[in-house]
């Protein structure tokens, strides 16, 4: 962005027609390869189906947790290099985005063709939101026509939502609702959580003093799916941050858990839908424990210890 602030385009009260479908991949930095990818297949549970580059002049191993060609990339590089990519509907034109992106005063650019290859998308758009965080809204090429054959039966089946840490999360859920479409859910003091189709969040704000992703989320199949995670997390030494517990707010089941250089992911389950949008209102739920877990969970992460 050119600018320090969103009051221009409250004030402009206009919406762009850019609306997101769904997440699509996150890309993460890592300066352990090894470590990163054996913890995404052995503990997360997800499949790996293929590497890109060489030990020499960078490496890049991908992930599935679903249909999708992959939702997690780890790459050699800076573990601070983060980055999320969304959906757009079939059809979007990155030229026509980036003008009216600009019209606005939101800088984005274009995906080379090496960028969209790697990504398996034929429409990149590149752009950060005004916290600064990393993100791509593409036109994906042809999912896989396999079955996601996981590398452990963990439970899951898709890939779920993304936590992103906002400097200042009312400006930002003015860009997220404004520029890309989203819609407010619910909030748990001032962090919106945000929906981009039925399931209740997609997208979480949550102030932090820099950008970043702050945690990952995939799917399970049930409420016995976390359970099961909890002691195999448990028993194979990997930190639990926060869980099991309940979302009050989406009714979801959840269990956070450490990754490798920190990174928070997550597992969900029975989040509610929401499929009436004309009779929605957002919920305001106080800055509470009770609003984090209706279960009395309490979280070892530090932006939901702000909250509490």
């Amino acid at each position: 962005m050119r600018r320090n602030d969103l009051q221009f385009f409250v004030r402009d009260g206009r919406r762009l027609n850019t609306m997101l479908r769904d997440l699509r991949y996150v890309r993460l930095g890592t300066a352990d390869i090894d470590a990163a990818s054996d913890f995404a297949s052995r503990i997360l549970g997800l499949q790996e189906i293929g590497r890109v580059g060489s030990r020499e002049t960078g490496l890049s191993v991908y992930f599935r947790s679903d249909q999708r060609h992959h939702t997690l990339v780890y790459f050699s590089g800076d573990p601070a290099d983060q980055l999320v990519g969304f959906d757009l509907a079939e059809g979007a034109q990155s030229k026509a985005l980036i003008t009216e992106l600009a019209q606005l005063g939101f800088e984005s650019r274009t995906g080379t063709r090496d960028e969209r290859a790697v990504r398996n998308v034929s429409t990149m758009v590149a752009l950060r939101d005004p916290s600064g965080n990393a993100l791509e809204l593409v036109v994906p090429a042809a999912d896989s026509d396999s079955t996601f054959a996981p590398s452990r039966l963990a439970g899951i089946t898709g890939f779920a939502q993304v936590g992103l840490r906002s400097t200042a999360p009312e400006r930002d859920e003015i860009f997220w609702t404004r520029a890309l479409g989203a819609r407010v859910s619910d909030r748990i003091g001032k962090a919106p959580l945000l929906r981009i189709d039925d399931t209740h969040h997609r997208i979480a704000l949550l102030l932090s003093p820099r950008p970043g992703i702050q945690h990952i989320a995939f799917q399970m199949g049930s409420i016995d799916d976390i359970m099961r995670a909890w002691y195999f997390l448990r028993d194979h030494g990997i930190r639990i941050l926060f869980g099991p517990g309940r979302d009050p707010a989406s009714s979801a089941n959840f269990l956070y858990f450490e990754g490798p250089e920190g990174m928070i992911f997550k597992y969900v389950t029975a989040a509610k839908k929401i499929v009436n949008e004309a009779s929605h209102r957002p919920r305001q739920f106080p800055v509470a424990l009770r609003s984090l877990c209706m279960w009395g969970s309490r979280p070892d992460i530090l932006e939901y210890q702000s909250i509490t």
